[in-house]
């Protein structure tokens, strides 16, 4: 298979943090660093391509006219920033845009516009529509009415998943960092560049180093969960440098990045969209037998279910869990958590006895099931 590159991608998805967009001096926009950006994406749709930006930067734009400098923000105080600082973050985007003859179009999503089977196929819709208007979508997270529970909580998921939505060819993750590395250069001196990495195994999760607590954001870590999402839904993501001007152009010149190559298998659009789901609803904890059986294709049984944790309805995505923790699949379950409990460990024969009701046979049928 040939190494993924941005010059022979048609849909590009460029994720950009607040560091990049934002001066931390002045509190304004970068503004000749964000025309460069521009350019390069003039440069990209000049060559056949369209392009999509996921871009942070509207609490950080706000703090400082609204005196909240010096401490961690409350909940409350992120959206009341959020509200000042898109119109300013949007302003930004649509200036350096529009130099080059672009028309810029705000996106706000919310967790829970990528996780409701409605509202994912809705945002789909309209930024396929925009693209095909010739409009440059500018992404970010609704964050004046997300709350901590239903957060992405970092603009690498939501690029990922932004990427897994439209049927993107590439994700760009811009960093502070030209790409994966063995261990944290930084620490480690023998610490080795990674350029191409052909699946997001355990190996190579753990090099992102431990999760962040709680809905901390940024690091290693969920950069290598944004590319398990893009890459299963097969689109190839890069972790390039984006401080420096013209980052893009610098990848088209040949720029040092670590590409992840999309899974050669693919996946179809709604199964893209239950591996993608970053908000499990609940977890089933499944014994050896019936992890093995997952693995070879079959469904669920509840026969293989030891534990039920956390409350879902019917439909809802869920986990599936080895007893140690270890993640092997998510799918949506055809029935809920207070049911799901009563037939645990249970033969298929015995749920209608159980329950008082016939239901499926299986906690989980293989087409809604994915592997992860």
């Amino acid at each position: 298979m040939a190494n993924p590159s941005l010059a022979s991608a048609r849909r590009i998805v460029v994720k950009i943090g607040s560091a990049l967009v934002v001066d931390p001096e002045t509190a304004a926009p970068r503004a000749e660093w964000l025309a460069s950006v521009a350019a390069d994406a003039a440069r990209l749709r000049a060559g056949g391509a369209e392009v999509v930006l996921v871009s942070s930067g509207a609490v950080a734009l706000a703090r400082h006219a609204l005196g909240l400098t010096r401490r961690a923000l409350r909940l409350e105080e992120k959206q009341a920033a959020a509200a000042v600082g898109q119109i300013r973050l949007a302003g930004a985007w649509q200036h350096a845009l529009a130099a080059h003859g672009m028309t810029a179009a705000q996106v706000l999503l919310t967790l829970e516009d990528s996780e409701d089977r409605r509202r994912y196929l809705n945002a789909r819709e309209t930024l396929k529509t925009l693209l095909h208007l010739g409009c440059v979508p500018v992404i970010n997270e609704n964050d004046t009415v997300a709350t901590a529970e239903i957060r992405f909580g970092d603009n690498d998921r939501l690029a990922a998943r932004v990427a897994e939505m439209i049927e993107a060819d590439a994700l760009v993750l811009l960093s502070d960092i030209d790409g994966l590395y063995t261990a944290d250069p930084r620490r480690d001196p023998d610490a080795r560049h990674l350029p191409v990495v052909e699946r997001v195994t355990e190996e190579i999760m753990a090099m992102g180093g431990d999760p962040p607590p709680g809905y901390s954001s940024g690091g290693m870590r969920t950069k290598l969960i944004a590319a398990r999402i893009a890459t299963g839904a097969g689109c190839a993501m890069a972790i390039a440098l984006g401080k420096a001007p013209h980052p893009l152009s610098a990848m088209l010149d040949g720029a040092r990045s670590t590409w992840f190559l999309a899974a050669p298998e693919g996946r179809s659009a709604r199964k893209s969209w239950i591996a993608g789901s970053l908000a499990p609803h609940g977890r089933l904890v499944v014994d050896d037998g019936a992890a093995k059986a997952l693995a070879e294709g079959s469904s669920l049984l509840p026969a293989g279910v030891r534990e039920v944790e956390g409350v879902f309805d019917r439909g809802d995505a869920v986990s599936i869990r080895t007893p140690d923790g270890r993640e092997l699949a998510r799918g949506l379950t055809a029935y809920d958590s207070e049911s799901a409990r009563k037939i645990a460990g249970r033969r298929s024969a015995e749920i209608e006895a159980i329950l008082g009701w016939r239901g499926r046979d299986v906690i989980i049928h293989r087409d809604d099931l994915v592997l992860v």
